[in-house]
């Protein structure tokens, strides 16, 4: 193998490389929210969902939970803000502008 096969080798495999970790990278948001009663946990439940390509996480004090779960917000104490993380790849204005009627401060 001459030294230029061996360097192209190399570069060939950093790139596909680059390429695959670039696929993997979502774009991380942490708002705080507001959900003191059923009806706005349904609606932001209902809201998110149709959000297939982003990941939701609800954090309260040491415990994280999946905001697309009903049941996992209801474990939380929501009479005060709580932090959301959001990790989406794309469309992360269109998502902050559905959650504005959530939005805390």
């Amino acid at each position: 193998m001459t030294k230029e096969n061996a360097t192209f080798i190399i570069l060939t495999y950093s790139f596909q490389f680059c390429k695959s970790l670039q696929r993997e990278v979502h774009i991380m948001k942490a708002v705080k929210v507001s959900l003191n009663s059923i009806d706005k946990v349904k609606a932001f439940v209902n809201d998110i969902s149709g959000y297939s390509n982003a990941e939701f996480d609800l954090v309260s004090g040491r415990y994280v939970i999946d905001a697309k779960s009903i049941m996992g917000i209801f474990s939380l104490d929501i009479s005060k803000p709580i932090d959301l993380n959001i990790y989406a790849e794309d469309n992360m204005d269109e998502i902050l502008d559905s959650l504005k009627p959530y939005l805390s401060e």
